[in-house]
């Protein structure tokens, strides 16, 4: 863990896994990954690397790049916090009537449990913060939580926030070319 950590810590996003962007299945397996990282000989070494550093209180995970599952250093949490209040237009595009409900559930009552597509949307655009668990019955679900609720428990609650342009372009420098949501 520490080799990813500290490169983490440094460039301050880290993919789970990508061939092309600096990943934790990339440093771990100390090559690109092509297709799954779990069929990889390395694939326990990662995994394992990947719930320790989930599991560190300065990391968050959050689907950034590519709508993939991308590492946030915290001190970029201030940026993530910025955007993702912004309530720019991109994140309500032709957003489906379930989504906007489920979001407005979410913003009325802080955090809730749920699984589906109008979940993964606002996971997606950024609208509410999203941890997967698996349920009692093993199938998967999402904690959803309002930005708001998730700043409040990280103590950001009063932290002075960037721009949403300049947080998406302090994004945008540390992995140009990448895939952003609000492109």
């Amino acid at each position: 863990m520490h080799d990813c950590f500290a490169c983490l810590q440094r460039d301050g996003l880290l993919l789970k896994s990508d061939a092309n962007f600096p990943s934790v299945a990339t440093l771990v397996a100390r090559g690109p990954v092509r297709g799954s990282w779990w069929a990889h000989p390395a694939a326990h070494d990662i995994f394992r690397t990947l719930q320790d550093l989930a599991a560190h209180p300065d990391v968050l995970i959050v689907k950034l790049v590519a709508g993939k599952d991308t590492l946030v250093h915290r001190r970029l949490w201030p940026e993530l916090l910025a955007i993702a209040q912004s309530k720019e237009p991109w994140q309500f595009a032709k957003l489906p009537a379930e989504a906007r409900a489920l979001y407005e559930k979410v913003r009325k009552s802080g955090e809730l449990q749920t699984s589906g597509a109008a979940a993964k949307l606002l996971e997606a655009r950024l609208l509410v913060r999203a941890e997967q668990f698996h349920s009692e019955t093993g199938h998967h679900e999402k904690h959803l939580a309002s930005w708001e609720h998730w700043a409040g428990r990280m103590g950001l609650a009063d932290a002075e926030l960037p721009s949403a342009p300049f947080a998406k372009s302090a994004f945008e420098a540390i992995l140009p070319g990448a895939r952003w949501p609000w492109k």
